[in-house]
C-alpha cells in the first residue's frame, strides 16, 4: 500500500537563499493573483472560463524565469483548485487574492527528476535552483521525496516540509470491542470519556495571556512601519509561535497514548467554528484544538490498523439516559446534572454523554459487521 507523510525541518539560508526565497515568494504570490485577475476580466468579457498557464506571463515579465518554474506551476494548481471548489460548493467563496501582508510566505516545488536530496550527513539539502541548504533533520529520512514547501514564518524563521511517499503493509491487528473509548468534548475539561477521566487541557494560550497582552500593547504604541514596531512584532509573534508549539506537542502526545491504548476511539462529529460562535466559546475553542486532536487520532488509528469513529453530531448524547434510554428533551447547557425521570437514575452530564458516544460506537461496529455501510473516517 502506497503511504503518505509529512516531515517539517527548519532551515537556514545564507543571505543570497533568503533573497532568492522572497523572489519565489512574491512570484507565486504574483502569478496567483494575475491569473485570477485575467480569468475574472475574461469571464466578465465572454462568460467563459480562462484556461491560462503561467508560460504565457514569461514573456511580459521576464523576472518570473528567475525562479523555480514548479513553484509557479504550483500556484497555478493551487487556483485550479480554489476554483473548483467554488462551482462545486458556493459556500466555500471565490477565490480571493493573494496579499503580503495576510497570507503565508511560502511556495511549493516538486522532486522531478529526483533533484531534490538530503546529503552531507543530513546537514544540507538541494533544491531546484539552491544548490546547498542548510537543514537539521531530526528524523532520518529514507523515504522518497514528492515534493517540498519552503515557508517563512512570521518569526523571520524557515522552514521546509517534506512530502514523502513510502510503501507500508496495512497493519491488520486483533481489535476487541471491549477495547474501546468514548470521548465527549468538553470545554473546561478538553474530554470527558466513557470511564469519567477528563482530559484537562493545560490552556496554553490562557498561561501566557498577559504576557501577550503586554506585548501587544508595546506594539500598538509603536509607529507602524519603524524598525521598533518590526522588531516589536516578531517578539509578538514568537510568543503566539510558542504557545503553538506547546499546543501541539500536548495533542501529538495524547492522541498517541490513546491510540496506542485502544482499538476502538468514538468521538463526536461536531462543527468546532460553530460552537465557538454560537456558544461564546471563542477564546477556549481555539486554544485547545480539539478539532486538530481529532485529525491526529483519525491518522494515528489508522497507521496502527485500529478504527476511529465520528459519530454523528445530532446525536443526542447529552439528553440520551445512558442507563434507560430515555431522551430529556427540556436539558439546557446550563444543567450539568440531571435525574432520568423514567428510571431515576441521576447523571453527570458529560459521562452521560461520553457512555451513550461509546454506546452508540459500538452499536455501529457491531451492526458494521454484519454489513451495513458505516461512517468510519
Amino acid at each position: 500500500m502506497i503511504k503518505h507523510k509529512a516531515y517539517k525541518f527548519r532551515v537556514y539560508p545564507t543571505k543570497e537563499q533568503e533573497e532568492y526565497f522572497a523572489k519565489c515568494f512574491g512570484c507565486v504570490r504574483f502569478i496567483y493573483n494575475k491569473m485570477l485577475a485575467d480569468k475574472i476580466d475574461y469571464y466578465n468579457q465572454t462568460k467563459q472560463t480562462l484556461n491560462n498557464t503561467p508560460a504565457q506571463y514569461k514573456e511580459e515579465f521576464p523576472w518570473l524565469k528567475e525562479v523555480d518554474s514548479l513553484a509557479l506551476a504550483n500556484s497555478q494548481l493551487q487556483l485550479r483548485t480554489a476554483y473548483s471548489n467554488f462551482f462545486r460548493d458556493t459556500k466555500i467563496g471565490f477565490p480571493k487574492f493573494k496579499s503580503k501582508k495576510r497570507d503565508n510566505n511560502s511556495y511549493t516545488t516538486n522532486n522531478q527528476a529526483n533533484l531534490i536530496e538530503i546529503f552531507d550527513s543530513d546537514r544540507y539539502i538541494k533544491l531546484p535552483k539552491v544548490k546547498r541548504l542548510r537543514i537539521k533533520c531530526h528524523r532520518k529520512v529514507t523515504e522518497h521525496i514528492k515534493s517540498v514547501t519552503i515557508t517563512k514564518e512570521p518569526t523571520q524563521k524557515y522552514y521546509i516540509s517534506l512530502l514523502v511517499e513510502y510503501e507500508k503493509e496495512q497493519p491488520n491487528p486483533n481489535l476487541s470491542l471491549e477495547n474501546g473509548i468514548g470521548l465527549d468534548y468538553s470545554s473546561p475539561h478538553f474530554y470527558v470519556d466513557n470511564q469519567g477521566n477528563k482530559g484537562e487541557y493545560p490552556k496554553f494560550y490562557r498561561q501566557a495571556q498577559d504576557k501577550l497582552a503586554r506585548e501587544q500593547k508595546k506594539l500598538s504604541n509603536m509607529k507602524y512601519g519603524s524598525n521598533n514596531y518590526a522588531k516589536q512584532k516578531i517578539k509578538v509573534a514568537k510568543i503566539h509561535e510558542h504557545i503553538a508549539n506547546q499546543r501541539k506537542d500536548w495533542l501529538h502526545k495524547l492522541s498517541t497514548r490513546l491510540a496506542n491504548n485502544y482499538d476502538y476511539i468514538f468521538v463526536e462529529d461536531l462543527k468546532m467554528d460553530a460552537i465557538s460562535k454560537l456558544l461564546h466559546l471563542g477564546k477556549a475553542t481555539s486554544d485547545n484544538g480539539f478539532g486538530i486532536f481529532r485529525n491526529y487520532l483519525k491518522y494515528k488509528t489508522e497507521e496502527r490498523g485500529k478504527l476511529f469513529v465520528k459519530i454523528d453530531k445530532w446525536f443526542p448524547s447529552s439528553k440520551k439516559c445512558s442507563f434507560c434510554g430515555e431522551i430529556n428533551s427540556g436539558l439546557t447547557l446550563q444543567d450539568r446534572e440531571w435525574t432520568c425521570s423514567s428510571c431515576g437514575k441521576h447523571h453527570m452530564r458529560d459521562i452521560n454523554a461520553a457512555i451513550n458516544i461509546y454506546n452508540e460506537g459500538i452499536k455501529q461496529i457491531t451492526v458494521g459487521t454484519a454489513g451495513v455501510s458505516l461512517s468510519i473516517l
